[in-house]
């Protein structure tokens, strides 16, 4: 409870321990040796600080570098001390983020540790000073027996500041051979040795082998060799099954471009393609009246017009959909609508405007897309995040106070928004923005940050969550962003391992910068009447240090000198008295505390509404038991029984 909380950390995946422990390239397409791994693991274990940074542009297989790096020091770990050390990656969730605070970084024993910070190292200020400490920090490593492995972008890493710097950096400058790569994840990896020979660069014969080798060039990434892999182990056997599979790791492009090449000049068979992509599901009709809205045509009423051309039905089936009685549908082709959409997003700048103003109409609270906002807004992160598109985002942010004034409207739009906030590079932005919407006047907006604050991107940023609602908490009035924040403030500080973080936080912001975020978030976290847990466990802490009992205190006492929180503090003070009657709460603690606060503000509003009572408001069983036990002056101890005595008012 007194010490900084650490970053985050999770366990690297199983599937990605598997991959170099079982299916692990290092020769490139010359069959020359790829050195990133094993030049890591010389700078971890070769005496120096315990850290390796590798440093390379996007592609060259950075992240399972490290990996394998870190996996084989495990493994000597083990070999020479009988237990295997823990893989876990940080989350650089700095509370600056241009700000990194390296006395955040985690320092468990046993451990290796992966910090890729690729996406945000150019955005750092002191990047010199930031990798000073980092070196620091791995120095002290070697008293916990724990290993750091940091990954760079090309150029962000300073090694001109000291030769220290510059002595744990290993530089990305080959990748394995993608083809390999492939054949050894299909192998060993998915256990699927008969498909390799789908993989052969030989033009295929009989059936369907070698069909897959050309979609691997010597510059390809490991990555899309590893995907490569993955869709064929997934292909069913037959010709449409490799076919489909091909497809789906082309992204569709072959078939993208032959649809835009057949329709050159028909315009509103395109429009009739980008209708059916975000109306998936939608029956024919309103596909073909949501085209002719994008066109900006009226529905058609000359009959000869009407009466020409091919069916409704094959126009839809020639674009690449399929239609089943009056359904559209492109789930067939999983990846389709994706592949659709990056191709006009690419080819055709001029229409991004246009796009997104007809996707304002088509998503309004009565148009046909209002039902598919969850979809298409996962689309449009799909889009997002391929292009690293922050116009695309905000298209999405701000639907927030266009479209309906719903829960699941809100819930809908802060989904979208916390997959974008984790993207790899996106993220960056997203967060950005995040912060500034924090900030937003509009209740809605407000209101849909607090919500991706409450969810996974709590899991993987708590910092920055907090950061975010604490702007929130600061609005002048109590309204549904408020309430919504402090929900997610409890939600946070009652999952595993998150308490500490919070509570240094709320304590810092109500006693030390004495915002009106802090008073509130105060009372909110100890507040029993939602959910007793946190004030168990502050209890149970006051009752073992000292300097947690001081910090409850400090903060009624801010908390009770600000007016702007009356009302809250005279409920929560009024919930303290009847928690004493639990049996799971330290009753004599609680007293004592109380006591301690009625002391000290004897003339604030909410504590002499406790000690004395309001008019017409009936005092609870608890609440009289509790001034009974207050030790007051006398004076007052005296005016409370004449009050307590005194007949009630009519």
């Amino acid at each position: 409870m007194t010490s900084k909380p650490p970053l985050p950390v999770t366990d690297i995946p199983q599937s990605e321990l598997d991959a170099v422990r079982r299916a692990w390239v290092e020769l490139t397409v010359r069959d020359e040796r790829v050195r990133t791994a094993s030049d890591a693991l010389e700078r971890l274990t070769g005496g120096g600080p315990r850290l390796a940074v590798v440093a390379g542009p996007p592609g060259y297989g950075k992240r399972a570098a490290g990996i394998k790096a870190l996996w084989q020091v495990s493994q000597a770990e083990e070999r020479s001390r009988g237990k295997a050390l823990k893989l876990q990656a940080i989350a650089p969730d700095w509370e600056r983020p241009g700000f990194p605070d390296i006395a955040e970084m985690p320092d468990d024993p046993g451990r290796c540790y992966l910090l890729d910070v690729a996406a945000e190292i150019s955005s750092w200020h002191k990047p010199g000073l930031v990798a000073q400490q980092l070196v620091a920090y791995a120095e002290q490593l070697k008293f916990s027996g724990s290993f750091l492995l940091v990954i760079a972008d090309e150029h962000g890493w300073p090694e001109s500041v000291s030769g220290a710097v510059a002595g744990v950096v290993v530089r990305a400058t080959a990748r394995p051979s993608p083809h390999r790569v492939a054949r050894s994840h299909l192998e060993y990896l998915h256990r699927l040795p008969d498909r390799i020979r789908w993989l052969d660069a030989a033009p295929a014969v009989e059936g369907s082998a070698g069909e897959a080798g050309h979609l691997l060039t010597d510059n390809s990434h490991p990555d899309d060799a590893a995907r490569l892999a993955a869709e064929l182990a997934c292909a069913e056997g037959s010709t449409d099954g490799i076919k489909n599979a091909l497809s789906s790791f082309r992204e569709w492009r072959t078939d993208v471009k032959n649809v835009f090449k057949k329709t050159e000049d028909k315009p509103d068979d395109r429009a009739l393609l980008i209708s059916s992509l975000f109306l998936n599901g939608k029956d024919a009709l309103t596909i073909q009246n949501s085209a002719r809205t994008l066109l900006g045509e009226e529905p058609e009423t000359d009959v000869r017009t009407i009466l020409t051309g091919p069916d409704l039905t094959a126009r839809l089936t020639e674009m690449g959909a399929q239609v089943s009685g009056r359904t559209v549908s492109l789930d067939h082709k999983s990846g389709y609508a994706r592949a659709v959409l990056l191709h006009l997003w690419q080819q055709r700048a001029d229409i991004h405007p246009h796009l997104l103003q007809w996707l304002d109409t088509i998503t309004a609270p009565k148009g046909p897309g209002a039902d598919r906002l969850a979809a298409i807004g996962e689309l449009l992160v799909e889009l997002a995040v391929a292009e690293n598109d922050i116009r695309v985002v905000k298209q999405i942010h701000a639907w927030i106070d266009k479209g309906a004034d719903s829960a699941e409207h809100r819930e809908l739009i802060a989904r979208v928004l916390t997959v974008a906030a984790e993207a790899d590079t996106l993220g960056v932005q997203v967060r950005a923005l995040l912060l500034d919407s924090a900030q937003d006047e509009s209740e809605a907006v407000a209101t849909v940050v607090a919500l991706v604050c409450r969810g996974e991107f709590a899991e993987h940023y708590p910092r920055q969550a907090l950061v975010r609602l604490r702007h929130i908490l600061d609005r002048p009035e109590t309204d549904e962003a408020v309430q919504t924040a402090q929900a997610a403030l409890r939600d946070i500080a009652a999952r595993d391992g998150q308490l500490p973080r919070v509570w240094s936080t709320v304590i810092k912001w109500a006693t030390e910068k004495k915002h009106l975020a802090g008073h509130r978030a105060f009372l909110s976290l100890l507040d029993p009447r939602v959910d007793p847990y946190v004030l168990q466990v502050m209890l149970a802490a006051a009752e073992q240090k000292e300097e947690i009992k001081q910090a409850l205190l400090d903060g009624w006492n801010a908390a009770v000198a600000d007016t702007r929180v009356e009302a809250e503090c005279r409920q929560v003070l009024t919930a303290w008295a009847e928690a004493r009657k639990a049996a799971d709460m330290p009753a004599e603690l609680l007293t004592d505390l109380l006591n301690q606060i009625m002391l000290g503000h004897l003339l604030a509003s909410p504590v002499s509404a406790l000690i004395f009572g309001e008019p017409g408001v009936a005092d609870s069983e608890a609440v009289i038991e509790l001034r009974k036990e207050l030790r007051l002056p006398p004076t007052l101890s005296s005016l409370i029984a004449t009050h307590e005595h005194a007949p009630a008012e009519s």
